[in-house]
């Protein structure tokens, strides 16, 4: 059986969404005759932990992990804040905190981490990953980004060991839409660009999880379009296997939105649109499930839905989606027309409603249409629509069932035999 490395900055037990893809997809490759090993971190400081997922990761795969140095215990200590205290996603990089050692912290980030935050990671990964690929065979490298300093310890870890190197891109690089709105200057953009293209180059292959993004390097890399390949963020079946819906035990309907949800991600329309229906009668209850930005809960209250909002923090993953099978309307906010949100794909196999929110974004709306699940809206519209015709949506689970992530994994199983000919 041929070897591939993962390298991924988040893993059990970090709580991070975006280590759901590499994990089940690991858990599935032997399936089509590749075992797996990862590199990560030894502690992942900035997540919430979900110690639950530790049981997910297949006994034969090879754990190695190795330092980093984290700049967010400095963060904390120059904004004041306790070291024990967890950080919040969409707080770090809000523009509703105008204080000076805030928008210092955040000039810092954007210009001084190259190409972000963890690159603290890459010397110390790169020699960790090299003392095991020096004991063990390696036929293949696959490295998941953000954070991109992990595409470039992948990179170097392929030329250094000329092994094949498969780059997946959840987020777009060097104009994430983390970076709108912020300052950088002309010189990191330069390095950065530089290091983005140079990792272009050298990957045998290249993963998107979305058909936009992929369009969007080939223009500015041509090249890229002959080992290019587009596989959906997806869910994971054996997940709805045991799970039972939550009751919420509300007296009326339950909207929820899960994961991370940013300042640029605040359909106020649509706040003001519930608040209109409770008014006359509807009862519309609001739960978000993980990190929400000060703009939206300022919206919230201003608005007058306080009293309607729970905000109910960090679930494990299975509790996560006992709740979002328990609700009656499920919310999603895209933060740009590349962006495909992960928790699309289990909001679909869960088979509620799904109102979407995206300018632009006509990747988003092809899949609810297609599936029959729900309906997109520009973020300066009501969602009104939504409502009226919400007994007509019916989920289309033979469309659905292609976002597995077993699928994922058989078709990155395909790709890696065929660069190892």
């Amino acid at each position: 059986m041929k070897k591939v490395l993962f390298i991924t900055y988040y893993f059990p037990p970090s709580g991070k969404a975006s280590l759901h893809f590499p994990l089940y997809v690991m858990k599935h490759l032997p399936d089509f005759g590749w075992q797996s090993s990862v590199l990560t971190v030894m502690e992942d400081k900035f997540s919430f932990r979900d110690e639950s997922l530790l049981n997910d990761i297949p006994p034969s795969t090879d754990v190695i992990k190795s330092k980093t140095f984290e700049p967010f215990d400095l963060y904390k200590k120059f904004l004041g804040k306790d070291k024990d205290v967890q950080l919040i996603a969409s707080e770090t990089i809000s523009k509703e905190d105008k204080s000076i050692s805030h928008r210092i912290s955040v000039w810092i980030r954007m210009n001084l981490f190259i190409p972000d935050a963890r690159v603290g990671w890459y010397l110390p990964g790169v020699k960790k990953a090299s003392e095991y690929i020096k004991k063990n065979k390696v036929d293949a490298i696959v490295s998941i980004g953000p954070p991109h300093t992990a595409q470039l310890i992948g990179k170097k870890l392929g030329q250094k060991f000329n092994i094949p190197f498969v780059p997946v891109f959840i987020d777009p690089w060097t104009d994430i839409i983390y970076y709108k709105e912020q300052k950088r200057n002309w010189i990191t953009k330069a390095i950065d660009s530089s290091l983005e293209e140079s990792v272009i180059k050298q990957a045998s292959h290249i993963i998107f999880v979305t058909e936009t993004m992929r369009t969007d390097f080939i223009k500015k890399y041509p090249f890229a379009r002959e080992k290019s390949s587009v596989l959906y963020w997806g869910y994971n079946e054996e997940d709805f296997e045991s799970i039972k819906p939550y009751d919420w035990k509300e007296d009326g309907k339950v909207l929820i939105h899960a994961g991370n949800i940013f300042d640029y991600q605040n359909p106020v329309n649509f706040w003001k649109y519930i608040r209109k229906q409770n008014e006359n009668g509807e009862k519309i209850k609001i739960k978000f499930i993980g990190t929400v930005s000060p703009a939206i809960k300022n919206t919230i209250e201003e608005t007058g839905l306080s009293a309607d909002t729970e905000y109910l923090g960090f679930l494990s993953y299975k509790e996560m989606l006992s709740r979002l099978m328990g609700a009656d309307y499920l919310l999603v906010c895209a933060s740009e027309p590349r962006h495909v949100p992960g928790k699309l794909f289990e909001y679909l196999r869960i088979g509620k409603p799904i109102i979407a929110f995206g300018d632009g974004n006509n990747e988003v709306e092809k899949i609810l249409t297609d599936s029959g699940a729900g309906m997109l809206f520009h973020y300066d519209e009501s969602g009104e629509e939504f409502f009226s015709s919400k007994k007509t949506f019916k989920n289309n689970f033979e469309i659905i069932k292609k976002f597995d992530r077993k699928g994922t994994a058989e078709k990155i199983a395909t790709i890696l035999s065929t660069i190892n000919l």
